[in-house]
């Protein structure tokens, strides 16, 4: 698999939910369709919520990663 290289970076460490969500949403309104987010975060819950939040809104999961305590979501905006 090819490594995707995301357009945008958005670093919520240190937030809690619903603050990763929030940031996600906002940061994908002014992304074009296609564009890839990378987000990193610390909160557990970012990955139940990543899931949910993809599917409310369409926008496709690409992919969760953990690594060292530290999330890392791709999306792809619709």
């Amino acid at each position: 698999m090819s490594e995707i290289a995301p357009g945008q970076t958005l670093d919520v460490t240190g937030k809690a939910c619903p603050i990763p969500v929030v940031k996600t949403a906002k940061a994908m309104k002014e992304m074009s369709s296609g564009d890839v987010l990378e987000v990193l975060a610390t909160d557990p819950g970012v990955d139940p919520d990543m899931h949910a939040w993809s599917k409310q809104t369409g926008n496709e999961l690409i992919s969760i990663e953990q690594n060292a305590g530290v999330f890392r979501v791709l999306l792809r905006k619709s």
